[in-house]
């Protein structure tokens, strides 16, 4: 089966990134909505923030409860904030959600808001009735038990789990070996009609029958956050307009190789804020 699998590679990356047009004006490559954090996880969401402007986002509204919407605005004069009453994302803030969606070409959710009842009836109220490209993550893919699968038939979705997120999402052990987890990524996308990016050693990317793989990135990865920048730039990517096949590989490439250029600097020592920084030398080293 491995002679088989499309490998991700700069020309992916290239395909995105042309040389902008001079008369471009603020939001014409990327409007990204994030919906995460809570009262315990700040960092989360605005680690999806930075990456996605880093590979390229115009602009990125986080939307997030007080203490993580606070938390973020003062951490980066970058970041804008939506703040929501209370410690965690509620039912009662789906309308809002919704509303402020319209404004944005993708969705990013799940970063760092925690799993609380409300919190999951929210989270898959919005997924089912977003009309955006979203990538699913973290949190939200924890609340994708089986029998919520339904909300995501339909939905132009990145989902992008790790393993144990994976066996959460599909009551199956996906192994360790890459036959098996291509086999399980493959078998659910295709059933669900969404792209999955199963994270790992080699990251597996699967979508309606289609299926790549991605090589770079590096045991120094296993930081906490580092899944959080590979959705900001997925994010980042749907957001100008990509399918989301080809995002999510391209997003896969692009954090994998920050996470390579960091590495070398950095080693032990490296964070997935300091790769925040690599992600556009990425970027530059692939074109």
């Amino acid at each position: 089966m491995k002679n088989h699998l499309v490998e991700t590679s700069a020309k992916l990356v290239k395909d995105f990134y042309k040389t902008r047009n001079k008369t471009a004006k603020k939001g014409d490559y990327g409007k990204l909505l994030v919906v995460g954090g809570s009262h315990i996880y700040t960092g989360s969401p605005a680690l999806v923030s930075l990456a996605a402007y880093a590979s390229g986002c115009d602009l990125v509204w986080n939307v997030a409860p007080e203490r993580a919407a606070d938390a973020m605005a003062s951490f980066s004069p970058d970041i804008m904030t939506h703040p929501l009453k209370g410690d965690y994302l509620e039912k009662a803030h789906v309308k809002y959600i919704l509303t402020l969606s319209e404004r944005a070409d993708a969705i990013v959710i799940g970063n760092g808001l925690g799993r609380d009842k409300d919190t999951t009836k929210a989270v898959l109220e919005i997924i089912s009735r977003a009309s955006k490209p979203i990538v699913v993550d973290a949190d939200a893919i924890k609340a994708l038990i089986p029998e919520n699968h339904k909300v995501l038939r339909g939905k132009n979705a990145v989902l992008t789990p790790h393993s144990y997120e994976m066996q959460m999402f599909s009551c199956r052990d996906v192994g360790t070996e890459l036959q098996s987890r291509v086999a399980v990524a493959k078998e659910l996308s295709g059933s669900l009609g969404i792209t999955i990016v199963l994270k790992g050693n080699v990251d597996v990317i699967a979508s309606n029958g289609r299926v790549a793989i991605n090589k770079t990135g590096n045991p120094y990865m296993t930081k906490g956050g580092t899944g959080d920048t590979l959705a900001g730039v997925c994010g980042s990517l749907l957001a100008r307009g990509a399918d989301s096949f080809s995002a999510a590989g391209a997003a896969a490439y692009i954090n994998g190789l920050a996470g390579d250029l960091c590495a070398k600097y950095w080693g032990e020592g490296l964070t997935a804020y300091k790769m925040i920084d690599y992600i556009p030398k990425a970027i530059k080293a692939a074109l």
